[in-house]
Parts: structure tokens; C-alpha cells; sequence
């Protein structure tokens, strides 16, 4: 018995009076939803994915999308989503795998946190007139500084300071690997992140050599699999990140597909040409914060003790426990990722119903340091699902020093959040590794525009931290009185240690 078609997510009209029959529609889809039959191109919407770039390159503006009417009935609980995984399940037997970040139905908390702004005894600030102190360090910080006097007279520091990365703005770029995402990709985020003064992520694919002009602004990753990973890698990154978990699959490893490991990934991340590179979920020598505590010692003892070492771990529900671990790991930063974090793969049950929002793992973290008096041994960097610069300074509000961005620098050079990364025919040449595909992406360009968006937004938290009555980020960073909770219950505002709007 067969289950029969599921009708086609998006339907693809073209007006075949404004249509030139130019062909640009065939060559651009590469999921072959266009095709020439005759003097004809005829459309095949179930191939469609919905990621627009037809519409984005027609000369005509010939082609619409919309989404496809349901011709299923109506029900509250069965909806299209649901039925169709069923389907899909019982025809394979197999994991649905999914991209990008969490899609389910739910309230941001970001959206119901409001900035409060100052006026007439606590007056704003112009930041077009006065000082903005932008520049964030991300390392250990001293409790209190000691001098001492040189014989000549002078003065000089004499506590021992650990390093730290100097950032301009606190944005920087996550990490998304060699492989998950195309090389012309990394070239374009690498090149801003050495433009605006900040750092980018490797992921866990290794660094191609092209990108070692940019190792003074690259975080190059140690994940369970350990990819790519030897001393020469460690000492090119201006700091290293061990990858315990990420936002979009708490709890589970990884899994870059074989057709995805072309001849340059393999050399890269010194794996088999074609081979499923897959990343265990637990680290096989981590299995307490003593076994965790070695690993950074090793690390940081393989670099001469020259480089930060973070830690990155998924929001779950027992986050602030581990980040107080980690803070007395020797670690420099904690990352939090949070449930709304970004990926090029992974099983839709997990994207979508597993870890907490970033918001609340922030504040918790934030406050669990601050009680065990550790908030200086390491540094708070949030990722997942940040959005805009309001999402950036509500962040550090809530207690980041700083955060990552990843879908949206990918939204800034063309991505338009498909959601189909994993099956390597990315059509703007991000989640692929085709080479006629990834050329499609020029890095100069995909630079200009990353560079551009990171400016844009610091540009605008200054203008947020001006309002607020702040001019150093230092004084915005757990500065909780600066936000106001507004349609959020008293269990959440708690949590977050934030006031009720009109409070």
C-alpha cells in the first residue's frame, strides 16, 4: 500500500508574459526545481526548498513563490509538521535531519525584554559627541592589581596578567566548519573579523591554509573528533575552544556527510576523501570537570601557556553548575550555546525540543558566579539565535561580555535560512562544497557585507548604551536595571533577575 505524495511545501509560479524564457531560473536552482522542455520552462515546486534565489536573479521579476494552501484538514494538534515527519518515517525508517536553528512556535524571551532608557536627572548620552568604550578583553581578569617601584623610580605592574583577546566590538564570529560551509564562506567572515577588529570561529573542520593570513583573528576548535587537530593548528589560533555540546543538539555529536568531504576537506581535516566525518558525543578522555580540567591544562601547556582557552557548552537546565566547574577548570571563557543556535545539520527532535533559551542560561550563569565570587576567572561569551543589536545588548545586560553570531553573518551574505545545509546543494555557495556553487560566493563581497553588519551593530549598541545612560561596556555588562520584562511570568523574571515593565 502506498502512502501516497505529500503535497509540495511552496508552489512556483512563473509570469509567462514578463518571462523571457532566459533559462536564469535553471541555472541558478541547484535542487532542479526549473527545467526546459522545448521552447518551454516548466516547474517542478516539490523540488522547491524555498531558498529564493530564483526570484533573487530572474531579470523580470517574472517568478513568485508562496507557500502551498494545506489540503489537509484542519486540526490542532496533528498539524501539517507533524503529519508529514510521520509520513516521512515510516516511508525510510530514519532520523530527520534538519538545518539552522530551532523552529518551533515559541515565545523569545528577547522580544519580551525591554531596554530602559534614562532622561533629565539620569540623562542619556550622545554617542556622536562622547566617548563610547567599546573595546572588550576576553580572558581571566585579576581581582586586584599590585605595583611595585623599579629602582630608577618607575612604576610598574606587578601582577601577573593572563591573556586575553582584545576585541574592538564585542560581537564576533562562531564557529561553523570547513565542510559544514564552503571555503569562499570562511575567506569572506575571516576577512571581516580581521576588518572590524574581532575574531571568528574554525568549528571543528580544521584550518585551510588560505585562512592562515587571518590566524591573528581566528579560534580554532578541538571537538570530540578531534579534526584537524595537531600542534601546528593549536599555535595558529589567537585562541583555542574545546567544544563540549552545541545549542542545536545538546548531548550529541556530529556529522559532516561523506559527499560533503571533497579533496580539500579530507587534506584539511586529515580524514578519509569521502568518508562520514563523525564526531562522537562525549570527548572519550572527558567524563568529569577533572578530566575536563586536563585537557585544558594540555592545551594550554601545547601553546606555552601564550593563549586563552575556552569552553563551549549547549544551554541545558543544569548550565550554571557547569560553568562554575569550568570557571575553576583554568578555562578563560565559558561560551553558552543556546537553544536557538544555528547548524548545518541535525535530527529535527533535537533542534527543536531540546535545551533552554540563551537568555535564561546567561542570567543564571552570570548570577552562579557571582555568588561563588568567580565572575573574573572567566569570561561569558553567548551565542544562538542573536538577532540584532538589541540581542546583543540585552545579552550583555543579562551578564555576556560578549557574544557570537553565525546565522546571521550567513544571512548577511546571502543565506535565506532554507534550512536544507545538509544536503550540500546550498544555491548562494555557504552550505556547500560543489565548486561551481561555491563559487557563486566572492569573498571580497561576502566580506564587505559581514564587515558591514558587524559595524552597523556596533554602531547601534552604542546608540543603546547612550540611551541607557552608559558609555563603557564594561559598566552595561550584569547591569540588570537597565532592562524590564514586559508579558513574562514571575517565574521567568526571577530567573532573569530582571524587573516588571513599570517596576
Amino acid at each position: 500500500m502506498s502512502l501516497g505524495s505529500i503535497p509540495p511545501k511552496y508552489k512556483v509560479s512563473i509570469d509567462r508574459e514578463q518571462c523571457m524564457d532566459c533559462g536564469r531560473c535553471i541555472e541558478n536552482c541547484s535542487y532542479g526545481t526549473f527545467r526546459r522542455e522545448g521552447d518551454k520552462i516548466l516547474i517542478q515546486s516539490r523540488k522547491c526548498t524555498g531558498c529564493l534565489r530564483c526570484v533573487s536573479m530572474c531579470p523580470r521579476d517574472a517568478i513568485s513563490l508562496t507557500e502551498n494552501p494545506v489540503d489537509y484538514r484542519s486540526h490542532p494538534l496533528w498539524s501539517r509538521d507533524a503529519r508529514e515527519d510521520i509520513i516521512k518515517q515510516a516511508r525510510s525508517g530514519k532520523i530527520i535531519l534538519a538545518g539552522m536553528g530551532n523552529a518551533s512556535n515559541l515565545p523569545s524571551i528577547f522580544d519580551r525584554l525591554l531596554l530602559d532608557a534614562c532622561q533629565v536627572t539620569n540623562p542619556s548620552i550622545d554617542p556622536l559627541r562622547e566617548p563610547m568604550e567599546l573595546r572588550t578583553y576576553i580572558g581571566k581578569k585579576p581581582s586586584k592589581l599590585e605595583f611595585k617601584k623599579t629602582e630608577a623610580g618607575d612604576v610598574e605592574l606587578a601582577t601577573k596578567l593572563a591573556p586575553n583577546l582584545k576585541l574592538e566590538t564585542p560581537i564576533m564570529i562562531g564557529h561553523m566548519s570547513y565542510g559544514a560551509i564552503s571555503l569562499n564562506a570562511h575567506l569572506s567572515m575571516a576577512k571581516a573579523a580581521k576588518e572590524t577588529g574581532t575574531f571568528m570561529g574554525t568549528g571543528e573542520g580544521g584550518l585551510h591554509r588560505e585562512l592562515y593570513p587571518y590566524q591573528g583573528n581566528m579560534i580554532v576548535q578541538v571537538a570530540s573528533g578531534r579534526f584537524g587537530v595537531n600542534v601546528d593548528y593549536l599555535e595558529r589560533g589567537a585562541a583555542i575552544e574545546i567544544k563540549i555540546g552545541q545549542g542545536a543538539k545538546p548531548g550529541i555529536g556530529g556529522h559532516l556527510p561523506g559527499e560533503k568531504v571533497s579533496a580539500e576537506v579530507s587534506r584539511t581535516r586529515m580524514i578519509p576523501l569521502g568518508s562520514d566525518a563523525i564526531s562522537p558525543a562525549p570527548h572519550h578522555d572527558i567524563y568529569s570537570i577533572e578530566d575536563l580540567v586536563q585537557l585544558v591544562r594540555s592545551l594550554k601547556e601545547a601553546t606555552e601557556w601564550k593563549k586563552p582557552v575556552f569552553v563551549k557548552i549547549a544551554a541545558v537546565h543544569n548550565v550554571a553548575a557547569i560553568a562554575a566547574g569550568i570557571a575553576r577548570s583554568s578555562a578563560d571563557a565559558v561560551v553558552i550555546d543556546g537553544s536557538r543556535g544555528g547548524t548545518g545539520a541535525a535530527p529535527k527532535v533535537f533542534r527543536d525540543h531540546v535545551g533552554i533559551p540563551i537568555e535564561g542560561a546567561i542570567a543564571s550563569v552570570d548570577q552562579k558566579l557571582r555568588e561563588q565570587g568567580t565572575r573574573n576567572e572567566v569570561s561569558i561569551i553567548a551565542s544562538g539565535g542573536i538577532r540584532n543589536s538589541a540581542d546583543l545588548a540585552k545579552s550583555i545586560a543579562l551578564g555576556a561580555d560578549a557574544v557570537y553570531i553565525g546565522t546571521a553573518a550567513l544571512i548577511s551574505m546571502g543565506c535565506r535560512v532554507c534550512g536544507n545545509c545538509y544536503r550540500g546543494l546550498c544555491p548562494w555557495g555557504i552550505a556547500t562544497q560543489r565548486q561551481d556553487l561555491v563559487d557563486r560566493l566572492d569573498p571580497e563581497q561576502g566580506a564587505r557585507q559581514v564587515s558591514n553588519l558587524i559595524h552597523a551593530w556596533t554602531l547601534e549598541l552604542s546608540e543603546l548604551m547612550g540611551a541607557a545612560g552608559i558609555n563603557s561596556i564594561e559598566s552595561m555588562r550584569g547591569n540588570r536595571d537597565r532592562l524590564r520584562g514586559y508579558m513574562l511570568d514571575e517565574g521567568i523574571l526571577d530567573v532573569l533577575d530582571v524587573k516588571n515593565a513599570g517596576a
